[in-house]
């Protein structure tokens, strides 16, 4: 068994973190969802002596809360510190920083008790205390109300898309039960009038395969014989058609509620001041023009391939558009899981695994990578690229992660405009001679003896 080369690395000097007293007056908060028990920790009332603390366990009702913001505040608190347990976080944080606190909100994994400890929620309320006091608890990000806001309706808005997806996926398989081939001759049943049309005649009792396929509109594949085709033999019964019917009326709810939501969503986005673009005189507006100074936000995300309108407003609900909470774009790349974590352990470096992170993000930025895809741009050279060395979903995560730094640097300079690179730029980036030297190299370990020809 051989031994692995020991490669000398040279000493480097790493400075250490400070943590001494960085608060005099913090409070810590375990929160349960009934109550929370809160851990005041104040300076000593004596030169020498040690500091206290004050136990108290808080009801989760809005009076108390408000009640115990009061008596922080006059003791002088400059932080509270909880714990995210579940949604149980939101009644706590929200009323204490209206009420004037700053307030943190860390996870649990990074304050959890030493092993060997007793587990009690008063304990618990003690030790995130003394974490907070010594700046041993990261914050994690909570927005603002308006994006707040503005990131329950995307949210909703996305959980009601893929509810009318499965009810698609449903009525399919119903479709399919009743020997009724439709989605075998037109490309989708979800908007395609043709598919909704004879859906529609189907619910109300018409079962005639040659009357259904006169229904058909615009160009579909084989035409009306091939229509004719697919709905001959089909044995729907009563319940089929009444089954029917309950999806697509279901399916029509959800159409008017998703429409209601996306103007909501853009009425939301443009009472941000942030969010608004400059004219070229100098005036903000929503809507400020070709020749504005400044984009809005949504048309500045927009003009990088596979961001549409509707994706960047999803994306700035979960970003918002403040940038320095994070100081970098690794930051926020970090922060929504689209940063490799690195396992290194000896001479061994094992594949790493993806990050923990805001999973709406991470899905909005691989869709948008999706979509990059198909274009003929620098990121869709890019992820083609690297998915003959990586593998398409590696690649599609590398792309993603592109794409939201890039949206960093838009969002951290406002007057910044995206450019596209292009799809040559890797082969203008690349030294013609090195690849010359590069393929001959590879000939001759075939044992080839070529001679280079400018060509005419």
């Amino acid at each position: 068994m051989g031994h692995a080369r020991a490669r000398k690395i040279p000493a480097q000097l790493v400075e250490d973190e400070d943590y001494q007293l960085r608060h005099e007056r913090v409070a810590g908060i375990d929160i349960a969802k009934a109550k929370a028990d809160v851990c005041t920790r104040l300076p000593a009332a004596r030169d020498g002596g040690r500091r206290a603390s004050r136990l108290e366990e808080v009801p989760a009702t809005a009076r108390e809360i408000l009640a115990l913001a009061g008596r922080l505040l006059a003791d002088g608190v400059e932080l509270a510190v909880m714990e995210a347990t579940s949604d149980y976080w939101r009644i706590w944080y929200y009323l204490l920083e209206t009420a004037g606190l700053r307030v943190q909100l860390v996870n649990p994994a990074h304050a959890r008790q030493l092993a060997g400890r007793p587990k009690t929620d008063r304990l618990d309320a003690q030790w995130i205390a003394r974490l907070a006091e010594m700046g041993l608890l990261r914050p994690s990000f909570v927005p603002p109300p308006e994006i707040r806001a503005l990131r329950d309706l995307t949210r909703t808005r996305l959980q009601l898309v893929r509810d009318r997806t499965r009810e698609w996926q449903r009525l399919e398989k119903l479709l399919e039960g009743a020997l009724i081939k439709l989605s075998s001759v037109v490309s989708r049943l979800a908007r395609v009038k043709t598919a909704r049309d004879i859906l529609e005649a189907l619910a109300d009792g018409q079962h005639d395969p040659g009357a259904l396929a006169a229904l058909i509109h615009g160009n579909v594949k084989g035409g009306r014989a091939a229509v004719t085709r697919a709905l001959d033999g089909m044995m729907p019964g009563e319940h089929h058609r009444m089954l029917i019917r309950v999806h697509l009326d279901h399916i029509t709810l959800l159409d008017r509620s998703i429409a209601a939501l996306e103007d909501e969503i853009e009425a939301a986005l443009d009472a941000i001041p942030a969010a608004r673009g400059i004219a070229a005189d100098g005036v903000p507006s929503p809507d400020p023009g070709p020749d504005a100074a400044v984009l809005p936000a949504v048309q500045r995300l927009a003009e990088i391939p596979g961001v549409s309108p509707a994706l960047a407003m999803a994306i700035i609900a979960e970003t918002g558009l403040d940038m320095t909470r994070f100081p970098t774009a690794a930051n926020l790349v970090s922060w929504a899981g689209l940063a490799p974590v690195a396992r290194q352990s000896g001479p061994r470096n094992r594949k790493p695994k993806k990050g923990h992170g805001d999973a709406y993000l991470k899905g909005y930025c691989t869709q948008a990578a999706n979509g990059a895809a198909r274009t003929e741009t620098f990121l869709g050279e890019r992820l083609r690229r690297l998915s003959k060395r990586l593998g398409g979903n590696r690649a599609k995560c590398a792309v993603a992660r592109s794409i939201l730094t890039i949206i960093w640097h838009l969002l951290a300079s406002p007057e910044a405009r995206f450019t596209d690179l292009g799809p040559d730029w890797h082969d203008r980036k690349t030294d013609r001679d090195r690849k010359i030297r590069a393929h001959l190299r590879q000939l001759h370990a075939l044992g080839l003896d070529v001679t280079i020809t400018p060509a005419a």
